[in-house]
């Protein structure tokens, strides 16, 4: 999966919880820019950080990473 596929996957399960880029890189403990660039795909996050993600959106990694079983 690409980049921007991620972020764009990213960007829609944290709207779907309601969630503002503010909000939810206080809870992951990063920076709002660092929200912002990986939901524009110009950053790629290491697989720890999207497990980090998916637990704080509450979705399965598979899921936000687009894994087929």
């Amino acid at each position: 999966m690409g980049s921007n596929q991620l972020g764009n996957r990213i960007r829609s399960f944290r709207k779907l919880k309601g969630y503002t880029q503010q909000s939810l890189s206080e809870k992951l403990g990063v920076s709002l820019s660092f929200v912002g660039s990986l939901e524009r795909g110009t950053r790629t996050p290491t697989e720890p950080v999207l497990r980090k993600i998916a637990s704080t959106l509450q979705v399965d990694y598979e899921e936000l990473c687009a894994i087929n079983k």
